[in-house]
């Protein structure tokens, strides 16, 4: 026996005339171009996010406790390229990309590049925060680790998680990253910073 598909009519006639009016896949339309307008907005955003206020201006000095002890200073890394990364053990893409400037920074340092991881947790626990994700993720982070206070995060208008700089060997600023960066960007970089003179 065959089977029938029961449709429903219109119960009034201002949905009949929606329903004779609407041109077939209407919806999936306005969808389609509302999701490529939030997707171009979207991009732009991150554009916008990467391109940095800073660039070209003398970095914000900074002298940070390091996690294995002692402090640095930003003057103490003149004439090597900078690669600052603020970030935090919480932050989940600052946890993911974590391997991959760990790995890019072994690579790089005999060329010059300085790796400063400057964490962001709060408080007392910061130190434990650290030890922890160090046993669990990279313990070859343990010598760039300095923790990053308030009043440096400022200067450098971290407002978001991970927030990479790149400061040239003469202490400016090269440009920034706002969220997670992709390797190859990072190296295009990186290699660009090391080149100049």
């Amino acid at each position: 026996m065959p089977v029938t598909l029961k449709t429903e009519r219109p119960v009034n006639e201002e949905q009949r005339r929606a329903t004779a009016t609407a041109p077939p896949g209407g919806r999936w339309v306005i969808l389609a171009l509302a999701g490529l307008l939030f997707a171009g907005v979207l991009y732009l955003g991150v554009l916008e996010a990467r391109r940095s206020p800073m660039e070209g201006v003398s970095a914000p000095s900074f002298k940070l406790e390091r996690y294995l002890g002692g402090s640095l200073a930003l003057e103490d890394l003149r004439g090597r390229v900078v690669m600052l990364d603020f970030w935090a053990t919480w932050c989940p893409p600052c946890v993911a990309e974590m391997p991959s400037l760990v790995k890019l920074a072994r690579e790089y340092e005999p060329k010059g590049l300085a790796f400063v991881a400057a964490n962001r947790d709060e408080g007392d626990t910061a130190r434990l925060q650290v030890k922890r994700f160090l046993t669990k993720h990279t313990p070859d982070l343990a010598p760039d680790i300095v923790f990053a206070d308030d009043v440096t995060a400022s200067r450098y208008q971290v407002r978001s998680l991970p927030m990479l700089y790149f400061i040239d060997r003469d202490g400016k600023v090269l440009g920034s990253y706002a969220g997670l960066a992709s390797d190859s960007a990072l190296r295009k970089q990186i290699e660009q910073a090391l080149a100049a003179r």
